[in-house]
């Protein structure tokens, strides 16, 4: 029997209740210019990082980040039980990469750019079921990787349009334990995949956004709260146009977000840098969540959260050959305790 479960999509954690013991989050060069900057463990000095290619610096940017984390508590990699990461590349294969020379047991997954919260949701079960002491979840992006993947050859200085967003460099890495001092993870809402028919793989906020909304109100409607029970409402990457959008939607519905609802790809960079609509990618909410939101959450200014990544369900293939965009967003509750 489900004893923990919350109406249709939602977990209650009440056994041995995951809490956030470590963190670290390296990001690239425009990201550390960006005013965040200063809250991040390492700002790269460009996009190779002494690589020969950019998917073998996204590469050494997990990997880094994951053993950075280890290193602020004084952990090694046989310390840990389990590893989930992923990324945006075919085949996972920066999270793949990385995990042969962890040495860690290790699950990948790929929700796009939900792949954070996803993560987070799943250690989260496997620790308060008591099925692992320690997980290490560990998600990664690259501006450039990515737009070869699945825009355009940066070589061909294509134009971008006004909804483009700009995918993060960088990755962030969480260490989820049942002992040892830091944030609760107390609820996991789990999405489902939502698509209103957007084609445009240049505006992934309009495609993204009825997921985020559709996992903000399940967990409302599972646990009868509302967005006046937290500090901050978060989304992972809906830039400005998806933002907007899924205030608007929720409002529909009787949920009024728009005063304590942010996104992290709204945050992490400055209307100076020229983004067009925001930040983007796995590593966006990943390093706004690990280098700012829980510095802040530590400083007293924020004791519960709510934070649902989205992802963009696309492949270059479905995109060329017509499809629409189905999108997800995993919504995890973060509190602040003691």
């Amino acid at each position: 029997m489900a004893i923990n479960r919350i109406g249709g999509q939602t977990i209650r954690f009440t056994n041995n209740i995951p809490k956030i013991i470590s963190r670290a989050a390296i990001v690239g060069r425009k990201e550390g210019e960006g005013p965040l900057g200063k809250y991040f463990d390492k700002v790269l000095e460009d996009n190779l990082w002494g690589e020969k290619s950019w998917e073998r610096a996204e590469r050494r940017i997990f990997q880094e980040t994951a053993e950075l984390a280890l290193t602020k508590i004084g952990k090694k990699p046989q310390d840990i039980h389990c590893l989930l990461g992923g990324d945006l590349l075919n085949q996972i294969i920066t999270a793949n990469f990385a995990a042969r020379s962890l040495g860690i047991p290790f699950y990948g997954l790929f929700g796009a750019c939900s792949t954070l919260t996803e993560s987070l949701s799943i250690g989260s079960v496997l620790v308060d079921g008591g099925y692992a002491d320690d997980v290490l979840c560990v998600v990664s992006s690259h501006f450039c990787t990515a737009e070869r993947q699945f825009r355009f050859p940066l070589e061909m200085g294509t134009q971008r349009p006004p909804t483009a967003q700009w995918t993060v460099t960088g990755a962030g890495a969480f260490i989820l334990s049942s002992e040892g001092e830091g944030p609760c993870i107390t609820h996991v809402t789990t999405g489902k995949v939502i698509d209103y028919g957007i084609k445009d793989a240049n505006n992934m906020g309009a495609a993204m956004a009825p997921a985020a909304a559709d996992t903000f109100r399940a967990y409302f409607k599972d646990t009868n709260e509302g967005p006046e029970d937290f500090d901050l409402i978060v989304s992972g990457d809906l830039g400005i146009y998806g933002r907007q959008l899924a205030i608007d939607l929720l409002k529909k519905d009787g949920y009024n977000i728009e005063d304590r609802f942010i996104d992290c790809g709204c945050e992490i960079f400055s209307e100076e840098q020229d983004t067009h609509a925001g930040g983007s990618g796995c590593a966006c909410s990943a390093v706004v969540l690990a280098g700012y939101l829980l510095k802040k959450m530590e400083e007293g200014e924020y004791s519960r959260i709510l934070m649902a990544a989205t992802g963009a369900l696309l492949s270059t293939t479905s995109s060329q050959q017509g499809e629409t965009i189905p999108s997800i967003a995993h919504a995890i509750v973060i509190e602040k305790r003691g």
